[in-house]
C-alpha cells in the first residue's frame, strides 16, 4: 500500500492516470475550495477528500505518507499574470519555497512540488521543467527525459486535451482556469512512476495539443 498526499488537488489532472499502476494506492486529496473539491471527488470517489488548508495540512501530517505531491497556488508567480496590464500587484506567495525547504529537511518519503515558471529568477532551482511547469523533488529526475513538441499550448486546446481523459465533463464558473491549472495526466503518472524507481531509462512522453 502506497499512501499518497495530493495537496492543493484542484480537479486532479496530475492524479488522473495513477490508477493504471499495479501498486495499491491510498490517496488523500486536500483542496480548500469546496466547489473544486466536489469536482475532484466526483472524478475520484475512492480518494479521501478533505476541505482544508493544504499548507498547514502538510506541516501537520507529512509523516503519514510515502509520497507527497504539492501544487501551491501559482497566480502570484505567473509570468502571464504579472505581465498583464490588468494585474493586481502583490507579493509573491512564498509558501511554495517554504514547502520545498520543509519537505527536503523533514520528509522521509518522496515528494514533488509543482508550480509555473515564475516571472522572477528561481530562488531554488527546480529539478525538472516540462512545458510551463517546474517541478522540485528529493529524488533524481535528471535521468528521465521527456519529448514535447515546441508549440505553445493555446487556451483553446486545453479543454480538448483534457477531454481525452474525461476531464471536460463538469460545470464551474472558472472551468477554463481549472483546466489550465491541471498538470498533464501523463506527466503526473510519469513522475509518480519515477518516484517508485520504475524503469524509465528509455521512456519518452510526447504531447500533441493540435
Amino acid at each position: 500500500m502506497i499512501k499518497i498526499l495530493n495537496a492543493y488537488a484542484g480537479i486532479g489532472g496530475n492524479r488522473k492516470l495513477w490508477n493504471t499502476l499495479t501498486e495499491k494506492l491510498e490517496i488523500t486529496a486536500i483542496e480548500i475550495d469546496r466547489s473544486i473539491a466536489k469536482i475532484y471527488h466526483n472524478f475520484f470517489q475512492q480518494d479521501h477528500v478533505y476541505i482544508k488548508d493544504a499548507h498547514n495540512y502538510i506541516k501537520e501530517n507529512y509523516n503519514k505518507y510515502d509520497f507527497i505531491w504539492s501544487s501551491p497556488p501559482c497566480l502570484t508567480h505567473s509570468r502571464l499574470n504579472n505581465f498583464s496590464y490588468n494585474k493586481k500587484i502583490d507579493y509573491p506567495n512564498f509558501k511554495l519555497y517554504e514547502e520545498i525547504i520543509f519537505l527536503n529537511k523533514y520528509f522521509k518519503g518522496k515528494f514533488i512540488v509543482e508550480n509555473v515558471i515564475p516571472y522572477y529568477r528561481f530562488l531554488i532551482q527546480p529539478s525538472l521543467i516540462i512545458g510551463r511547469h517546474a517541478y522540485w523533488s528529493n529524488f533524481n529526475l535528471n535521468k528521465y527525459f521527456f519529448v514535447k513538441n515546441n508549440k505553445i499550448m493555446k487556451d483553446a486546446s486545453v479543454s480538448y486535451f483534457l477531454k481525452l481523459y474525461g476531464f471536460d465533463n463538469f460545470k464551474h464558473k472558472n472551468k477554463r482556469q481549472l483546466l489550465r491549472n491541471c498538470v498533464e495526466p501523463e506527466v503526473g503518472l510519469f513522475l509518480l512512476l519515477s518516484s517508485l524507481e520504475k524503469d524509465h531509462q528509455n521512456a519518452q512522453l510526447s504531447f500533441n495539443y493540435d
